[in-house]
Protein backbone atom coordinates (compact mmCIF):
# COMPACT_ATOMS: atom_id res chain seq x y z
CA UNK A 1 0.00 0.00 0.00
CA UNK A 2 2.85 2.48 0.28
CA UNK A 3 4.14 1.95 -2.88
CA UNK A 4 0.83 2.45 -4.33
CA UNK A 5 0.74 5.80 -2.47
CA UNK A 6 4.16 6.69 -2.98
CA UNK A 7 4.01 5.92 -7.11
CA UNK A 8 0.56 7.92 -7.32
CA UNK A 9 2.42 11.04 -5.29
CA UNK A 10 5.21 10.57 -8.33
CA UNK A 11 2.54 10.67 -11.09
CA UNK A 12 1.28 13.62 -9.18
CA UNK A 13 4.86 15.52 -8.79
CA UNK A 14 5.68 15.04 -12.42
CA UNK A 15 2.24 16.55 -14.11
CA UNK A 16 3.25 19.73 -11.81
CA UNK A 17 6.90 19.78 -13.55
CA UNK A 18 5.62 19.08 -16.63
CA UNK A 19 3.44 22.27 -16.32
CA UNK A 20 5.65 24.48 -14.74
CA UNK A 21 8.69 25.90 -16.28
CA UNK A 22 11.04 23.62 -14.88
CA UNK A 23 14.71 23.05 -15.83
CA UNK A 24 13.89 19.46 -15.39
CA UNK A 25 11.13 18.79 -18.02
CA UNK A 26 12.61 15.66 -19.69
CA UNK A 27 12.62 14.03 -16.69
CA UNK A 28 9.30 13.52 -16.02
CA UNK A 29 8.58 10.50 -18.60
CA UNK A 30 11.79 8.70 -16.54
CA UNK A 31 9.55 9.81 -13.54
CA UNK A 32 6.54 8.27 -14.76
CA UNK A 33 7.92 5.21 -15.84
CA UNK A 34 9.63 4.57 -12.05
CA UNK A 35 5.93 5.62 -10.83
CA UNK A 36 4.32 3.02 -12.83
CA UNK A 37 6.42 0.64 -12.04
CA UNK A 38 6.17 1.54 -8.02
CA UNK A 39 2.02 1.23 -8.36
CA UNK A 40 2.51 -2.02 -9.80
CA UNK A 41 4.44 -3.95 -7.59
CA UNK A 42 2.73 -2.24 -4.84
CA UNK A 43 -0.75 -3.47 -6.33
CA UNK A 44 0.73 -7.14 -5.99
CA UNK A 45 2.58 -6.89 -3.09
CA UNK A 46 -1.04 -5.60 -1.43
CA UNK A 47 -3.22 -8.35 -3.32
CA UNK A 48 -0.91 -11.50 -1.98
CA UNK A 49 -0.56 -12.28 1.75
CA UNK A 50 1.03 -15.54 3.24
CA UNK A 51 -0.65 -17.29 6.18
CA UNK A 52 1.80 -19.53 8.18
CA UNK A 53 0.99 -23.13 9.19
CA UNK A 54 -1.30 -22.92 12.42
CA UNK A 55 -2.27 -19.72 11.95
CA UNK A 56 -5.37 -18.47 10.25
CA UNK A 57 -6.01 -14.48 8.83
CA UNK A 58 -9.32 -12.56 9.94
CA UNK A 59 -9.78 -9.44 7.19
CA UNK A 60 -11.04 -6.12 7.89
CA UNK A 61 -11.56 -3.47 5.44
CA UNK A 62 -12.42 0.27 6.57
CA UNK A 63 -12.51 -1.18 9.82
CA UNK A 64 -15.32 -4.00 9.41
CA UNK A 65 -14.35 -7.43 10.20
CA UNK A 66 -14.83 -10.28 7.28
CA UNK A 67 -16.64 -13.24 8.46
CA UNK A 68 -14.97 -15.76 5.96
CA UNK A 69 -10.80 -16.42 7.38
CA UNK A 70 -8.13 -16.89 5.13
CA UNK A 71 -6.21 -20.61 6.25
CA UNK A 72 -2.51 -21.26 5.51
CA UNK A 73 -0.69 -20.75 2.35
CA UNK A 74 -0.79 -17.99 -0.04
CA UNK A 75 -3.82 -15.83 -1.01
CA UNK A 76 -4.99 -13.14 -3.12
CA UNK A 77 -6.95 -10.49 -1.63
CA UNK A 78 -8.30 -7.09 -2.06
CA UNK A 79 -5.06 -4.56 -1.76
CA UNK A 80 -7.01 -2.44 0.58
CA UNK A 81 -8.22 -5.38 3.27
CA UNK A 82 -6.12 -5.49 6.40
CA UNK A 83 -5.14 -8.99 7.29
CA UNK A 84 -4.40 -9.84 11.15
CA UNK A 85 -2.69 -13.23 11.71
CA UNK A 86 -3.94 -15.27 14.67
CA UNK A 87 -2.56 -18.49 16.14
CA UNK A 88 -4.56 -21.05 16.38
CA UNK A 89 -2.39 -23.66 17.78
CA UNK A 90 -2.18 -24.46 21.57
CA UNK A 91 -1.19 -21.91 24.18
CA UNK A 92 -0.06 -21.63 27.90
CA UNK A 93 -0.78 -18.43 30.22
CA UNK A 94 1.15 -19.38 33.57
CA UNK A 95 0.21 -17.00 36.64
CA UNK A 96 2.74 -18.53 38.96
CA UNK A 97 4.54 -16.95 42.79
CA UNK A 98 8.00 -17.55 41.03
CA UNK A 99 10.03 -14.50 39.67
CA UNK A 100 9.95 -14.35 35.88
CA UNK A 101 8.05 -18.23 36.02
CA UNK A 102 4.38 -16.93 34.89
CA UNK A 103 3.46 -15.10 31.73
CA UNK A 104 3.80 -11.58 34.03
CA UNK A 105 7.05 -10.81 35.96
CA UNK A 106 7.09 -10.81 39.73
CA UNK A 107 4.43 -12.73 42.09
CA UNK A 108 1.45 -13.35 39.85
CA UNK A 109 -0.09 -16.14 41.65
CA UNK A 110 -3.46 -16.15 42.71
CA UNK A 111 -4.99 -15.76 46.13
CA UNK A 112 -7.99 -17.48 47.58
CA UNK A 113 -10.28 -17.55 50.26
CA UNK A 114 -11.12 -21.36 51.00
CA UNK A 115 -14.37 -22.12 53.29
CA UNK A 116 -12.83 -21.94 56.22
CA UNK A 117 -11.52 -18.48 56.22
CA UNK A 118 -7.85 -19.22 55.23
CA UNK A 119 -5.68 -17.60 52.30
CA UNK A 120 -4.82 -20.31 49.66
CA UNK A 121 -2.35 -19.25 46.96
CA UNK A 122 -2.50 -21.07 43.84
CA UNK A 123 0.20 -21.40 40.70
CA UNK A 124 -2.02 -22.27 37.75
CA UNK A 125 -0.65 -23.22 34.30
CA UNK A 126 -4.08 -22.73 31.29
CA UNK A 127 -3.81 -24.88 28.26
CA UNK A 128 -6.16 -23.24 25.29
CA UNK A 129 -6.51 -22.16 22.00
CA UNK A 130 -8.44 -20.34 19.48
CA UNK A 131 -10.90 -22.02 17.44
CA UNK A 132 -10.97 -21.00 13.76
CA UNK A 133 -13.65 -20.51 12.51
CA UNK A 134 -15.12 -18.26 15.70
CA UNK A 135 -11.23 -15.88 14.93
CA UNK A 136 -13.70 -13.27 13.35
CA UNK A 137 -16.23 -13.02 16.32
CA UNK A 138 -13.03 -12.95 18.77
CA UNK A 139 -11.42 -10.17 16.81
CA UNK A 140 -14.67 -8.36 16.53
CA UNK A 141 -15.58 -8.97 20.21
CA UNK A 142 -12.50 -8.53 22.22
CA UNK A 143 -9.86 -7.99 19.58
CA UNK A 144 -6.51 -8.79 19.29
CA UNK A 145 -5.26 -8.82 23.24
CA UNK A 146 -7.83 -11.41 24.22
CA UNK A 147 -5.02 -12.94 26.42
CA UNK A 148 -5.31 -10.16 29.27
CA UNK A 149 -9.35 -9.39 28.69
CA UNK A 150 -10.64 -13.20 28.71
CA UNK A 151 -7.98 -15.72 29.44
CA UNK A 152 -6.71 -14.31 32.74
CA UNK A 153 -9.48 -12.56 34.26
CA UNK A 154 -11.99 -15.14 33.72
CA UNK A 155 -9.45 -17.84 34.92
CA UNK A 156 -8.27 -15.84 38.25
CA UNK A 157 -12.35 -14.93 38.85
CA UNK A 158 -13.63 -18.99 38.66
CA UNK A 159 -10.97 -20.12 40.81
CA UNK A 160 -11.97 -17.87 43.38
CA UNK A 161 -15.78 -17.91 43.36
CA UNK A 162 -15.09 -21.95 43.41
CA UNK A 163 -12.40 -21.99 46.07
CA UNK A 164 -15.08 -21.45 48.56
CA UNK A 165 -16.79 -24.29 48.55
CA UNK A 166 -13.53 -26.54 50.01
CA UNK A 167 -11.09 -25.83 52.79
CA UNK A 168 -7.73 -25.44 52.62
CA UNK A 169 -6.39 -29.08 53.68
CA UNK A 170 -9.02 -30.52 51.12
CA UNK A 171 -7.46 -28.19 48.24
CA UNK A 172 -4.01 -29.63 49.34
CA UNK A 173 -4.97 -33.27 49.82
CA UNK A 174 -8.21 -35.03 49.30
CA UNK A 175 -10.06 -32.83 46.94
CA UNK A 176 -7.33 -31.45 44.64
CA UNK A 177 -8.60 -33.37 41.98
CA UNK A 178 -12.26 -32.72 42.32
CA UNK A 179 -11.64 -28.56 42.81
CA UNK A 180 -9.61 -28.90 39.54
CA UNK A 181 -12.41 -30.59 37.21
CA UNK A 182 -14.83 -28.35 39.03
CA UNK A 183 -12.89 -25.03 37.51
CA UNK A 184 -11.95 -26.84 34.41
CA UNK A 185 -16.11 -26.99 33.67
CA UNK A 186 -16.82 -23.44 34.52
CA UNK A 187 -13.82 -21.61 32.74
CA UNK A 188 -14.22 -24.24 29.37
CA UNK A 189 -18.05 -22.91 29.76
CA UNK A 190 -16.76 -19.33 29.31
CA UNK A 191 -14.38 -19.68 27.43
CA UNK A 192 -16.50 -21.52 24.75
CA UNK A 193 -18.75 -18.71 24.45
CA UNK A 194 -16.24 -16.29 23.41
CA UNK A 195 -14.47 -18.10 20.98
CA UNK A 196 -11.73 -19.93 23.03
CA UNK A 197 -11.12 -23.65 23.59
CA UNK A 198 -10.11 -24.47 26.68
CA UNK A 199 -7.63 -27.59 26.80
CA UNK A 200 -6.22 -27.98 29.92
CA UNK A 201 -5.96 -26.90 32.90
CA UNK A 202 -2.77 -27.63 35.23
CA UNK A 203 -2.82 -26.65 38.44
CA UNK A 204 0.84 -26.56 39.51
CA UNK A 205 0.71 -26.03 43.01
CA UNK A 206 -0.73 -24.62 46.03
CA UNK A 207 0.42 -23.13 49.16
CA UNK A 208 -0.68 -23.10 52.29
CA UNK A 209 -0.36 -20.61 55.46
CA UNK A 210 2.33 -21.51 57.90
CA UNK A 211 -0.04 -22.48 60.61
CA UNK A 212 -1.91 -24.71 58.48
CA UNK A 213 0.97 -26.85 57.31
CA UNK A 214 2.55 -26.92 61.04
CA UNK A 215 -0.88 -28.86 62.03
CA UNK A 216 -0.89 -31.26 58.94
CA UNK A 217 2.86 -31.77 60.03
CA UNK A 218 1.72 -32.83 63.45
CA UNK A 219 -1.13 -34.93 62.24
CA UNK A 220 1.39 -36.52 59.74
CA UNK A 221 3.69 -37.28 62.55
CA UNK A 222 0.99 -38.68 65.01
CA UNK A 223 -0.45 -40.93 62.66
CA UNK A 224 2.83 -42.49 61.93
CA UNK A 225 3.62 -42.81 65.30
CA UNK A 226 0.31 -44.57 65.95
CA UNK A 227 1.07 -46.61 62.85
CA UNK A 228 4.35 -47.77 64.41
CA UNK A 229 2.84 -48.21 67.90
CA UNK A 230 0.54 -50.61 66.24
CA UNK A 231 3.08 -52.82 64.66
CA UNK A 232 4.42 -52.53 67.99
CA UNK A 233 1.65 -54.18 69.49
CA UNK A 234 1.29 -56.66 66.86
CA UNK A 235 4.71 -57.83 67.22
CA UNK A 236 4.32 -58.28 70.91
CA UNK A 237 1.40 -60.01 70.71
CA UNK A 238 2.78 -62.33 68.29
CA UNK A 239 5.82 -63.07 70.78
CA UNK A 240 3.37 -63.79 73.41
CA UNK A 241 1.66 -66.24 71.38
CA UNK A 242 4.78 -67.93 70.54
CA UNK A 243 6.06 -68.20 74.31
CA UNK A 244 2.83 -69.38 75.21
CA UNK A 245 2.71 -72.00 72.65
CA UNK A 246 5.66 -73.35 74.02
CA UNK A 247 5.37 -73.33 76.95
CA UNK A 248 2.28 -75.59 76.59
CA UNK A 249 4.54 -77.59 74.49
CA UNK A 250 7.05 -77.87 77.71
CA UNK A 251 4.04 -78.44 79.76
CA UNK A 252 2.31 -81.24 77.62
CA UNK A 253 6.35 -82.51 77.27
CA UNK A 254 6.57 -83.12 81.22
CA UNK A 255 2.74 -84.54 81.38
CA UNK A 256 4.02 -87.16 79.21
CA UNK A 257 7.55 -88.35 80.71
CA UNK A 258 5.78 -88.09 84.08
CA UNK A 259 3.07 -90.51 83.23
CA UNK A 260 5.46 -93.03 80.56
CA UNK A 261 8.39 -93.02 83.06
CA UNK A 262 8.27 -96.09 85.81
CA UNK A 263 11.29 -96.82 88.89
CA UNK A 264 11.90 -100.02 86.64
CA UNK A 265 12.77 -97.94 83.60
CA UNK A 266 14.94 -95.29 85.41
CA UNK A 267 16.78 -97.60 87.38
CA UNK A 268 17.30 -99.71 83.74
CA UNK A 269 18.25 -95.95 81.95
CA UNK A 270 20.84 -95.12 85.12
CA UNK A 271 22.58 -98.58 84.17
CA UNK A 272 22.58 -98.00 80.42
CA UNK A 273 24.62 -94.51 81.16
CA UNK A 274 26.88 -95.80 83.92
CA UNK A 275 28.11 -98.78 81.29
CA UNK A 276 29.11 -96.21 79.00
CA UNK A 277 31.42 -94.22 81.43
CA UNK A 278 32.95 -96.99 82.40
CA UNK A 279 34.02 -98.40 79.08
CA UNK A 280 35.60 -95.13 78.25
CA UNK A 281 39.16 -94.70 77.89
CA UNK A 282 39.20 -91.81 80.15
CA UNK A 283 37.62 -92.74 83.44
CA UNK A 284 37.02 -95.77 85.92
CA UNK A 285 34.15 -96.47 87.86
CA UNK A 286 34.45 -97.40 91.18
CA UNK A 287 31.22 -98.29 92.95
CA UNK A 288 31.22 -97.75 97.27
CA UNK A 289 28.23 -98.90 98.90
CA UNK A 290 25.05 -100.75 97.45
CA UNK A 291 23.56 -97.54 95.36
CA UNK A 292 25.28 -94.78 95.04
CA UNK A 293 28.42 -95.02 92.58
CA UNK A 294 31.15 -92.93 92.80
CA UNK A 295 33.14 -91.37 89.03
CA UNK A 296 36.97 -91.30 89.26
CA UNK A 297 38.55 -89.88 86.25
CA UNK A 298 41.52 -92.20 85.59
CA UNK A 299 44.05 -89.54 85.10
CA UNK A 300 43.87 -87.99 88.45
Amino acid sequence: MLLIILGLAAFLAAGALRKMQSPLPGYTGVIRIVASIMIVIGILTSCMVQIDAGEVGVQSIFGKIQNNILTSGLHLINPFVKVNTIDVRTENYTMSGVHDEGDKSGDDAIRVLTSDGLEVIIDLTVLYRVQATEAPRLVRQTGLDFRDKIVRPVTRTKIRDNSVYYTAIDLYSTKRDEFQTRIYKTIEENFRMRGLELEQLLVRNITLPNRVKAAIEEKINAEQEAQKMFFVLQKEKQEAERKRVEAQGIADYQRIINTGLTDNQLQYEQIKAMKEIATSANAKVIIMGSKTPVIIDGKN
